[in-house]
């Protein structure tokens, strides 16, 4: 446990003196998220910023520095019976809390829980002028007027340094357990989103290589009824399923090197029509395509489907990677940058080029 935001601090303010960008690092598990990073910018390592500053299992909170791994919160808040119900990914020991909410990273029962954004309270924050500031709090009724923590989540360090952060975290289910069954890609989308419908307590539906996966998390009295109900075999191991699932470690993500794509869009949109390897996660909202292509073709796609497409992984990096966004959108995104940021010396260019 170390707090070095004081240092922190002073290398921001020397690199806005100097004139110089910085590129931030936490635990670096994520490097591949986003346009590639500047080769002209230094490095600002947040990793040893790291330590629970506060948690109240009562009142189910906890403030952490960004550099925390991932695997320390969990540990601690397993002691207590609870967890992060976002799900992040660890892409390896050494992800962090403040990459995850970085890059917007939410697993399985994001639909169901809450996204990562969902769940900040409240942050602290080094801006582009070197001030240490605090926004939000550490209760939900605190959040008042724009809500910077949350706008955190998905800009890729571009607005700032973030220090800490304070989360919403919650009990761990009582009992949790898998269905698996065989259906066609035809017609999951319709059973997914048919199943999520039902006041069951489901928390994961995903579909890959012809087999849909559904969870049930909750009392115990609960999942087993409605396990009775639903057709589909029980699955032994489904939370090890799920967790390769939430850290991206299923076949599908790691057994070729083809450009990853993430669809977000309707849960009940047609299914883009283009050939290739298809992975349907959240019931339908999110869905990741693996095969050659260009953001100018995919756009189009996904616009049909009621949502946005980005380059995740692999590919071609230097160019832009996110979903293009509207004139106006860019002039409200340039101008926040610029109050948090004037001199652009956070992650320059790694969310968009324009920025």
């Amino acid at each position: 446990m170390a707090d070095i935001s004081q240092q922190l601090q002073e290398q921001v303010l020397q690199a806005r003196a100097g004139g110089e960008k910085l590129n931030i690092v936490g635990g670096n598990t994520k490097a591949f998220i986003g346009r590639e990073p500047s080769a002209d910018a230094g490095t600002l390592n947040v990793s040893e910023h790291t330590g629970i500053v506060d948690y109240h299992p009562v009142e189910l909170v906890m403030t952490v520095r960004a550099g925390t791994p991932l695997a320390d919160i969990e540990a601690v808040l397993a002691e207590q019976g609870q967890a992060l119900h976002f799900e992040p990914p660890h892409f390896g020991p050494e992800s962090t809390i403040g990459g995850t909410l970085a890059c917007n990273l939410s697993g399985p029962a994001r639909p169901w829980t809450g996204s990562v954004r969902d769940q900040v309270l409240g942050i602290r924050l080094i801006n582009g002028k070197g001030e240490h500031l605090r926004f939000g709090g550490e209760v939900m009724k605190n959040v008042a007027g724009y809500d910077v923590s949350r706008l955190q989540a998905g800009a890729l360090g571009t607005l700032g340094l973030i220090t800490e952060i304070s989360l919403k975290v919650m009990p761990s289910p009582a009992a949790s357990m898998t269905l698996v069954q065989e259906v066609g890609m035809d017609e999951v989308l319709h059973y997914m989103n048919s199943r999520s419908a039902e006041p069951k307590p489901i928390t994961a539906a995903c579909w890959v290589d012809g087999k849909v996966y559904l969870r049930l998390s909750g009392a115990k009295t609960a999942v087993e009824a409605t396990a009775e109900k639903w057709s589909g075999e029980v699955m032994e191991a489904g939370a090890e399923f799920w967790r390769l699932v939430q850290d991206m470690q299923h076949d599908f993500f790691t057994g070729s090197d083809e450009a990853l794509w993430r669809f977000s869009v309707n849960s009940t949109a047609a299914n883009p029509a283009i050939e290739g390897d298809w992975f349907i996660d959240w019931a339908g909202s999110q869905r990741w395509f693996r095969g050659t292509g260009q953001l100018s073709d995919m756009e189009p796609l996904a616009r049909v489907a009621g949502g946005q497409v980005g380059l995740f992984r692999g590919g071609d990096r230097s160019g832009e990677v996110m979903h293009s966004q509207p004139d106006a959108l860019k002039r409200i995104q340039q101008r926040v940058k610029n109050s948090f940021d004037p001199d652009g010396i956070f992650n320059p260019g790694r969310l968009y080029s324009w920025m």
